[in-house]
């Protein structure tokens, strides 16, 4: 009789909390949203909508945190949604989890009431790859924020972002690998992976794939202005004087560096 294999650690794997442990940390990124909504506003915000919100983590950490906050998710993609209600939202508490909606929809179609503060992170509205349909997401945006809301949104670039790569980063247990496939500099489209390497030797390979075009912030700046927001700021992520790495800390700025590779949140005022 065949001995019985054990499952390896890629088969065992979840590749949708693997993406949150490698990709994100709400905690901070609401943290930007709530204090920088704040100092603008001089008002607290209560109504967030998440777009392209995949496991709707943001949200959970936003409805998490003041008993008057409202969340709503929006995703085109019911699977991840699904995930998230499982895994996320059911895990809140009762009063909590009843203040966060999951909208499967896509965002420029999405009807939803105005909210305070709407969220495109992880560079997900870079899958609109014309200039034509990306100010059509954004005057959509615009038009779905209450008269003093903002527009939070976050970039990359340097002169790595648009090189064929690798790039691995040692996590427990995993190792996650951020595979940029190939780029054209004619039309800015890229291909991008998500891999990710176990203790095991195993292997999950192309966990997530995207295609999206590769935006400059002057092309993004440009394209808000033109779908109506007031004023369009970028906020520059600082360096460790010591270490020479990213501080996590966020601040206005005119002038960046021109460093291999940076992230920016931009912030656009309706």
């Amino acid at each position: 009789m065949p001995r019985r294999t054990r499952s390896t650690l890629a088969e065992q794997a979840d590749r949708y909390r693997l993406y949150e442990q490698s990709v994100q940390c709400v905690e901070a990124e609401i943290d930007f949203v709530e204090e920088t909504f704040k100092n603008l506003r001089g008002r607290p915000a209560f109504i967030l909508r998440e777009d392209f919100c995949g496991t709707a983590s943001a949200c959970c950490e936003w409805v998490r945190r003041h008993r008057r906050k409202r969340a709503i998710g929006v995703d085109i993609d019911r699977e991840v949604l699904n995930w998230g209600a499982r895994h996320n939202q059911s895990a809140l508490v009762p009063s909590a989890r009843r203040r966060l909606s999951l909208v499967s929809s896509d965002v420029l179609k999405v009807k939803a009431e105005r909210v305070d503060c709407v969220l495109a992170m992880n560079f997900s509205y870079w899958l609109f790859k014309e200039r034509k349909t990306m100010r059509r997401y954004f005057r959509r945006v615009h038009a779905g924020l209450v008269e003093d809301g903002i527009f939070f949104l976050d970039a990359y670039g340097g002169y790595d972002s648009c090189r064929v790569l690798r790039e691995r980063t040692r996590h427990d247990g995993f190792t996650y690998v951020w595979h940029q496939a190939s780029y054209n500099p004619i039309s800015g489209e890229m291909s991008c992976h998500m891999h990710f390497n176990f203790t095991d030797g195993s292997r999950l390979p192309k966990a997530f794939s995207y295609v999206w075009r590769l935006w400059t912030l002057p092309e993004i700046r440009e394209i808000l202005h033109e779908s109506g927001f007031s004023r369009v700021t970028v906020y520059w992520q600082g360096t460790d004087e010591e270490t020479g790495e990213a501080n996590g800390i966020f601040l206005p700025t005119e002038v960046g560096q021109p460093d291999p590779g940076w992230i920016a949140y931009i912030v656009a005022e309706r």
